[in-house]
């Protein structure tokens, strides 16, 4: 199957009357923040989704994102590789409807002026939060051996005297 670009741009509500489905790809260079908080991204971002109408009347999209991209690693300074993948459930909503009424399952999604969402900064935004915390190799891929992750020797801590003991010697001398 031929991979096809996605629209930057659509009306989810028309798209889960039609139940459309896409997977493609979108490409890395449009997604500004995501090429500045990594090393490199892969060219293509996979993308896969699926718009519907659920029970309670509501439309949604759900679908997957992944890409690989490259990051430098804290203990080492080598840049090494990291597939990166994360799930997605969205409810459009308009800023004159109340999201509190959304169930939890949906992560709501506000639509512009035209009930169209920018699907580039939406899945930029979920690729984000997919990045690991602290970039690191597995230990055991890591230049970095166990023992160089240490420094320093921590001194055991001196016993100090009870300071109640006083309180329990004073209460057996009453007895």
């Amino acid at each position: 199957m031929q991979k096809v670009k996605l629209p930057k741009q659509l009306d989810p509500i028309k798209n889960a009357q039609k139940g459309a489905k896409y997977e493609g790809i979108m490409l890395s260079r449009d997604m500004g923040r995501l090429v500045e908080a990594v090393t490199d991204v892969a060219d293509d971002i996979d993308i896969k989704a699926m718009f519907d109408i659920d029970a309670q009347g509501l439309a949604f999209f759900q679908g997957s994102l992944s890409t690989s991209v490259k990051l430098v690693c804290q203990r080492c300074n080598e840049i090494y590789e990291q597939a990166i993948s994360t799930d997605f459930c969205f409810s459009p909503y308009s800023s004159s409807q109340n999201i509190d009424d959304l169930p939890d399952v949906y992560e709501p999604v506000e639509v512009n002026d035209h009930g169209e969402i920018n699907l580039v900064e939406l899945f930029e935004d979920e690729l984000m939060l997919s990045l690991p915390i602290v970039a690191m190799h597995p230990e055991e891929d890591c230049k970095v051996s166990a023992n160089e992750m240490t420094f320093g020797k921590i001194e055991p801590a001196v016993e100090q005297p009870n300071p109640f003991a006083v309180l329990k010697e004073l209460k057996q001398n009453q007895e």
